[in-house]
Parts: structure tokens; C-alpha cells; sequence
């Protein structure tokens, strides 16, 4: 259901009753007073008739949607009759032994011994034996077990109190078979404050929030002392909208009913304020909990991430740390994806650290981000040493490791590695084929490229997108089978993407077919008149085939438009240090000695053939730049890691636009006569330069 009109019309539209206040200024005016307790929570029946009358406007409030249930089902173990005679007498005591398999958290035998029972017939089981069951079904998510059980309760007459009818629901819930759930929901004699949350919560992990909110509505008419967990579940809710109106109401009722120091509802109003783009409110709340759990740090810590505010998070990760708040996998995962972005592998060194002696070195998720992180910081064997290290892997980690492969140039690796995932039972997703086709398109393996794609659907069902496209038709360009690529593009079962026109015209630009390559540039202009690097390409074209009119168009077009490209710079960590560089920066303490150090490497490698030239911009290089080849920020930050480090230690840069040519062949030839390694991450890929090579093979 398209529901981005109705939210922009509730953002513009939806306005507070006359004693919803802003937040802030209400808390205060509660605090002074003492009064929070005066207020009758039925009082505030009409404060959600507001929020519904906001919704029903919109459109929002509709019938209910029919939810499919999930088709998957966990299969039985088979070796059920040897392992009843190792646990005991399955004559007796047989719902004591389900207890104790469920209790050892061995679900897959209680299940099989449930099975026995459901044979022997006319069997019955107490309320403990059936709650364990819910527990083994839950923990296995078994459709099929939450049938089997389900269906036993009712057909044995046995008579549910209220604790059992909330842990028939949530197990339905936690399964994700909702439209039973609300069956159920619906049949239930009583419900409680858990059978409101349960049924909820599972709607709004699902996504369905506006449903939530109907059954939320239904709740405060008939029982308005909401417990505060439901408060929780609704202002999650209004994050998964994206509607912050919303979420400002339910704060100012939970701050009317004296709530406003609980953490749940805290910690959820510092989620939804920051997905719903105000991090100053969720810091303000922030501020003002009581007591700051992991939780509430960690969300805080995530908020800021998620705004790009990379250095605010990481001094907030120290401040938490200091203030000796127990920290948990969630906090290093989110350090870990925090020095990712700041390219600091020193900070990362120390989370890892910190995330074995904390005891979650075999965490999969931190673990998961770990190998990210080596990855993205061009730290490929650390990397995989952290995934061999790993007990359990997802496929997440497994696209991770593949896909790091494949920015690095080691296609054949990445190849091996998808391999071994299929043959160790792992079933690859789109993003599993999207980092292997790519490991290929960067390595040139045409035939893997070729057979891997045609498996896709064949194989595996999973259905080509354009993103695997792009990579194929980036594969034919790289053999120069640009009319084979344009064939491609042209015979798509969708409308051709940016990426898959920006793949050709890269393809038509190495290749020098300026044809073609104008062909694609102009389409390229069309779906995004606005992006420099798009008139960038274009003025090369242009340039290059001679067209010098429409050249000089293109330039009158950018100055009208006042575009420009933003100076490139590089920087490097030394001694936990970052150092930035810009072309021709003369900024550095250290700058008579850089300049000294890249007038000696540009005369040492015109030794081997180095001459400064080329002519085409890239679509990243700004022209000045172009004026002062010797001195660009790649160079220096090389000279400078040459100058600050020993002669063992490997080089790793990361650079905000895509590497030029001259800057790329100078590099190969540095490494070659320094015996250095040097990895830069610029605005394309990773390049790795060592022994006079480039990972990406010149061409990127």
C-alpha cells in the first residue's frame, strides 16, 4: 500500500490537541509542579481519539489486510525411538522427560517425543508439559510444531487460563503466523496488558504499524492503564511511519501519566526522534533518563551513526565506557561500522579488544561487522581470520568475505569462497550472487561471470535484478564487447538503471568508442540532470571525438548551474593520527619534507617510463587538479606515510574521489620501487597496489 501522500499531508497537518504541548516544556512544567501524579490516565481517552482522527483523515484507518502465513516448516529429527530409550522409560513420566529435553534446550527431541505421544493416542499432558512445547516451538520457529501442539491443546478439551492463552499467542506471534494470532487474539475470554503487547508488538516487527494502531485504539477503549511497554511498541511504531507528529503525542501522554522516566519508553523515543531525523530531541531525552542503560547508550551511539555524525558517536562510545555502563555486542558492532566510516584502524583494533574481553568474541553479528570493517579498511587476511575464527557464520558474513574479495581483485578466491558456501549448506541470497558476479566483473572471469548468472534462477530461484545486470554488461565491456553489453541493456526484462548505463559508458570510455559512449552519457544526463560527474563524462566525450560546440555547451551549462567539483582529498592514519591531504596542500608541519620526499618519487620512477599526461577527466577529478599532477592529495599522503613509517609497514589511504589515471600509474610504479604495499579506497573501489600492479587490473 503507497502511503507517502497521506504522510506528507499528516506531517503538514496533524496538530495537537490544545493541552499537547511540545514535550520538553511540559516536562519541566510536570517536574516543577509535582503534579505528574494528578493526572487520571482515563482522562486521556480523547488524547488517542486525536492521534485516530489523524490517521482516518489520511486514510490510514482501513480494513484490515489478510496476511499470508509463512510456508516454511522445520522438518523432525528421525532417530526419535533411540533417543527416548537414552534419556528414560517413555512409559512413564513421559511429560517430564519433554520437560527436561525443552529445559536443556533440546527442541528437536521434545518435538520427536511429542510425536510419540500424538501416536500412542488419547494421551494427556498438563499445562507445564504444553507450556514446554511452546517454548521448543518458539525457539525452533516450527510452523508445523505450533500446528501440532495447537491442534493437541483443542483436541484434549484441555481449559486455558490466562497464562496459557498468552503463551499460545505469542508462540503463534513469534512463528509469524499472524492471521492465527489474531484468531486467537480475537477468541481469547480475557486479555491482560501481555496479550496486548504480545499481539502489538508482533504487528509492528512485522511492519504493519497502522494496524497496530488500530488494535492499539481498541485496547485504550477498553482498558485506557496502557502498560507502559505499549507505549513503547507504538512510538516504534511511528519510527517505522516516519511520521514524528505521532511520536511527539504519545510522548507528551506518557509524560502526562507520569511515564516519562521510564526506560522503555525512553530508549524508544531516542530511536523514533533519530530515524525520524531529530537527533537534538534524542539526545535531549537522552539527557534527561535518570539512568542511562546499555540500551539507551547504545541507541543514542546509533542515532548519531545513522546522521553521519561518526566522531559524535565515537566520543559518546568513550563517555560510555568511562561511565563503566556494562557494554554488549550491540555496542561494538555499531563502534566497529563507526570506524568503518572514519577509516580509524586503530579505533577498531581497540573495539575488537574490547569485544573479546568483554566475552563476545564469538559474537556473530559483531564478529560479522568485524570482518566488514578489515574488509573496507583493506585488512583482507585479518579479515578472514576473523571468519575462520567464527563458530556460526549467516550469509551475511559469508556475502561479506565475498564481496571483500571482489572489491580486492582476488576474483578466483571470491569464486572458491561462494563454492564452498553452497556445498556447506548456506542458500545465497541476491546480495550473495551481487558480490560474487562482482568479484568477477573486477577480475575479468567472464566464464564464472557467464555460468554463475545463468544459475541464478536456474538453481538457486533467485531472480536477476538490475544490479546483476550492470555487473554482466560491466563483464562485456571490460573484453571490449560493447555492442554485446548495449544488447544487453537494450533486451532487459526492466527499464535499463543509472548503473547499468554508467557500466557502458566506463566500458566506452576505456575502449574509446565515443559513439556509443555519447549514447550513453546523454542517458545518463536524462535520469540525472543534476549530477556533476554526468556533465564531467559528457565533456569528455565531446572533447575527445572533437565536438568542440557541444563541449563548450556543456561548460556554459555547468557554469549556469553553478556546479563544481569539490577539491579531492586523501587521508592516512599514522600513530592513531588522521592526516588530510588536498592537491597542493601546503597546510602540513611536515611540508618541506613531503614536497622533498614526491619530487624525489616523481624523478626516481621516470626511470621506468613515468611521463605526467592524460587528458580526460575522470568524473571525479577537477580540472585544477589536472594543472598540478605532481602534487595531488594521493601523492602527498604517500609521501608522507613513506616518510613516517618503516620500510615494512604497508600503506592504507582512502580517498574521497575516484584515483586519475596519472595518480594510478605514478602509484604502481612507487610501489614497485619503495617494496611497499599500498591500498587506497577511493570513490570507486579499492585499489592495491604491489610489485608494479593494481588489484583492479586499470580498469575502474
Amino acid at each position: 500500500m503507497d502511503i507517502s501522500l497521506p504522510l506528507d499531508q499528516l506531517r503538514n497537518s496533524c496538530r495537537y490537541a490544545a493541552f499537547l504541548t511540545d514535550p520538553h516544556v511540559l516536562q519541566e512544567r510536570l517536574v516543577l509542579s509535582g503534579n505528574c501524579s494528578l493526572f487520571s490516565k482515563k482522562r486521556y481517552r480523547n488524547v488517542f481519539s486525536q492521534i485516530r482522527a489523524s490517521l482516518s483523515e489520511h486514510g490510514f484507518i482501513k480494513p484490515r489486510p489478510m496476511m499470508k502465513p509463512s510456508k516454511r516448516e522445520e522438518n523432525l529429527c528421525e532417530e526419535t525411538i533411540s533417543k527416548v530409550n537414552q534419556i528414560g522409560d517413555p512409559g512413564s513420566g513421559i511429560s517430564a522427560q519433554i520437560e527436561k529435553l525443552v529445559f536443556h534446550k533440546r527442541y528437536h527431541e521434545a518435538l520427536d517425543f511429542f510425536e510419540l505421544l500424538e501416536c500412542e493416542g488419547d494421551c494427556q499432558l498438563d499445562s507445564s508439559t504444553y507450556d514446554a512445547l511452546i517454548t521448543a516451538c518458539i525457539g525452533l520457529r516450527s510452523i508445523r510444531g505450533v500446528k501440532r501442539v495447537h491442534n493437541h491443546m483443542v483436541s484434549s478439551g484441555l481449559v486455558l487460563d490466562q497464562y496459557l492463552w498468552n503463551r499460545v499467542l505469542s508462540m503463534h506471534v513469534k512463528c509469524k503466523m499472524m492471521l492465527d494470532a489474531r484468531s486467537i487474539f480475537d477468541d481469547m475470554p480475557e486479555r491482560n496488558s501481555i496479550s496486548w503487547n504480545t499481539m502489538v508488538g508482533g504487528l509492528v516487527d512485522l511492519g504493519d504499524n497502522l494496524e497496530a494502531f488500530r488494535l492499539f485504539f481498541m485496547m485504550w477503549e477498553e482498558n485506557s492503564a496502557a502498560d507502559p511497554r505499549i507505549f513503547a511498541t507504538m512510538i516504534r511504531a511511528c519510527s517505522g511511519l516516519e511520521v514524528i507528529s505521532l511520536g511527539q503525542q504519545l510522548h507528551c501522554c506518557a509524560l502526562k501519566m507520569g511515564e516519562g522516566d521510564n526506560r522503555f519508553i525512553s530508549c524508544a523515543l531516542i530511536d523514533m526522534y533519530s530515524k525520524c531525523g531529530s537527533i537534538e530531541d534524542a539526545q535531549f531525552v537522552f539527557d534527561n533518563m535518570p539512568e542511562k542503560t546499555t540500551v539507551g547508550w547504545n541507541t543514542i551511539i546509533a542515532g548519531y551513526a545513522l546522521h553521519g555524525y561518526s566522531e559524535e558517536a565515537l566520543c559518546l562510545y568513550y563517555e560510555m565506557r568511562d561511565a563503566g555502563v556494562k557494554m554488549d555486542h550491540f555496542t561494538f558492532s555499531i563502534i566497529i561500522r563507526v570506524c568503518t566510516r572514519l577509516a580509524s584502524l586503530e579505533h577498531a583494533k581497540q573495539a575488537h579488544a574490547g569485544l573479546v574481553r568483554h566475552g563476545f568474541g564469538l559474537d556473530i553479528v559483531a564478529n560479522t561487522a568485524l570482518v566488514d570493517f578489515y574488509i573496507k579498511w583493506g585488512r583482507i587476511e585479518d579479515a578472514r581470520n576473523v571468519f575462520e575464527g567464527m563458530p556460526q557464520k549467516n550469509v551475511i558474513s559469508w556475502n561479506a568475505l565475498i564481496g571483500g574479495y571482489g572489491n580486492h581483485g582476488r576474483g578466483i578466491e571470491a569464486v572458491e569462497l561462494f563454492e564452498r558456501m553452497v556445498h556447506e549448506g548456506m542458500m545465497p541470497n541476491h546480495v550473495t550472487f551481487l558480490a560474487v558476479l562482482s568479484a568477477c566483473r573486477y577480475s575479468g572471469l567472464s566464464d564464472y561471470g557467464w555460468e554463475i548468472f545463468e544459475s541464478m534462477s536456474r538453481d538457486y530461484k533467485v531472480k536477476p535484478r538490475a544490479m546483476h545486470y550492470a555487473c554482466m554488461v560491466e563483464l562485456l565491456g571490460r573484453e571490449g564487447l560493447l555492442d554485446e553489453a548495449f544488447a544487453l541493456i537494450r533486451d532487459a526484462p526492466f527499464r535499463p538503471t543509472i548503473n547499468m548505463w554508467a557500466a557502458l559508458l566506463t566500458a566506452c570510455r576505456v575502449h574509446k568508442n565515443f559513439e556509443l559512449g555519447k549514447f550513453a552519457a546523454e542517458k545518463l544526463y536524462g535520469m540525472e540532470p543534476e549530477k556533476l560527474s554526468n556533465y564531467v563524462m559528457l565533456l569528455n566525450i565531446y572533447n575527445s571525438s572533437g565536438k568542440q560546440d557541444e563541449a563548450a555547451a556543456v561548460v556554459q551549462t555547468l557554469k549556469r548551474k553553478g556546479l563544481r567539483i569539490k577539491p579531492a582529498c586523501t587521508w592516512i592514519e599514522i600513530k592513531k593520527q588522521p592526516h588530510v591531504f588536498l592537491s597542493g596542500d601546503k597546510c602540513h608541519v611536515q611540508t618541506k619534507e613531503i614536497y622533498e620526499k614526491v619530487d624525489e618519487l616523481m624523478l626516481e620512477i621516470s626511470k621506468y617510463g613515468y611521463v605526467t599526461g592524460g587528458k580526460t577527466l575522470l568524473p571525479d577529478v577537477d580540472e585544477q587538479e589536472q594543472k598540478s599532477p605532481h602534487y595531488h592529495s594521493e601523492k602527498l599522503a604517500i609521501s608522507f606515510g613513506l616518510i613516517s613509517t618503516s620500510s615494512s609497514t604497508s600503506l592504507q589511504l582512502v580517498q574521497s574521489h575516484r584515483i586519475c589515471n596519472n595518480c594510478h600509474n605514478a602509484i604502481k610504479l612507487i610501489a614497485m620501487i619503495t617494496k611497499r604495499e599500498i591500498v587506497i579506497r577511493d570513490a570507486s573501489r579499492f585499489h592495491r597496489f604491489k610489485n608494479g600492479t593494481c588489484s583492479c587490473g586499470d580498469y575502474w
